[in-house]
């Protein structure tokens, strides 16, 4: 796993998404994040896609004013956000909860991965901080 540290920006996965965010200026890319997540099967998450629908996720709750942890790692989001404030249809909200739901699932490998080492409820707490975010 390609991590270093329990962050929503905080991965390779993550990384990659924030890097393709720029050549859009709309929701398409966050989209296509989660909805690719949620078009795996129901049995369970890998791993590739989880990081991507987090960072996703994290616009949503940015573009609704609901910052999380500002730093060097976000900072692309967070400008992109404060270039491009739009309101975030509440379709793409209630598909963004459900991708969130489906990380911290049992069924999730980048669940299992964290709990296989020490950080598991830091990570959880961060996902769960997200989702917080995300739903207010």
């Amino acid at each position: 796993m390609g991590a270093w540290g329990h962050e929503s920006f905080a991965n390779d996965d993550a990384a990659d998404f924030v890097a393709t965010l720029g050549d859009v200026s709309d929701l398409s890319l966050v989209a296509k994040a989660i909805n690719e997540l949620l078009a795996e099967s129901d049995d369970y998450v890998p791993m590739d896609f989880a990081g991507a629908a987090i960072a996703a996720c994290e616009v949503i709750a940015r573009l609704k004013g609901n910052w999380g942890r500002r730093d060097t790692a976000s900072e692309p989001v967070d400008r992109w956000v404060e270039n491009h404030p739009q309101k975030v249809p509440s379709k793409l909200i209630r598909r963004a909860l459900k991708a969130i739901d489906r990380i911290l699932d049992d069924d999730s490998e980048l669940r299992e991965l964290w709990y296989e080492g020490q950080a598991g409820d830091d990570w959880k707490a961060s996902v769960d901080d997200l989702r917080r975010r995300v739903a207010g």
